[in-house]
């Protein structure tokens, strides 16, 4: 079974930066899609980023601009990137892989990391 651990959250200042860091217990195929998503209170789950395999990116439209997605395959290792944070990026954020359209696999959940903005 594989285990998705994120690290990285906490609590910043509105304007600045952390890096989230998401890590595969053991080998995830490098077909996979892996993302971040989140999740404030009383507001549903919603897609930060994804990254595809050959490295096609997709961001939700409040965070484009600031945050970047990017792998390391050999790490199986997955990162977001927050810069410029505002106040309402404060959320759980989840790391997630999945497979590509059309391939048959399990789709994976971290624990979640509290990311906090607020001065």
């Amino acid at each position: 079974q594989v285990q998705l651990v994120e690290s990285g959250g906490g609590l910043v200042q509105p304007g600045g930066s952390l890096r989230l860091s998401c890590a595969a217990s053991k080998s995830i195929s490098s077909r996979y899609v892996m993302g971040w998503y989140r999740q404030a209170p009383g507001k549903q789950r919603e897609l930060v980023a994804s990254i595809t395999s050959i490295g096609n990116t997709n961001y939700g439209d409040s965070v484009k601009g600031r945050f970047t997605i990017s792998r390391d395959n050999a790490k199986n290792t997955v990162y977001l990137q927050m810069n410029s944070l505002k106040p309402e990026d404060t959320a759980v954020y989840y790391c997630n892989a999945r497979p590509p359209p059309l391939v048959v696999g399990n789709n994976y959940w971290g624990q979640g990391t509290q990311v906090t903005v607020s001065s």
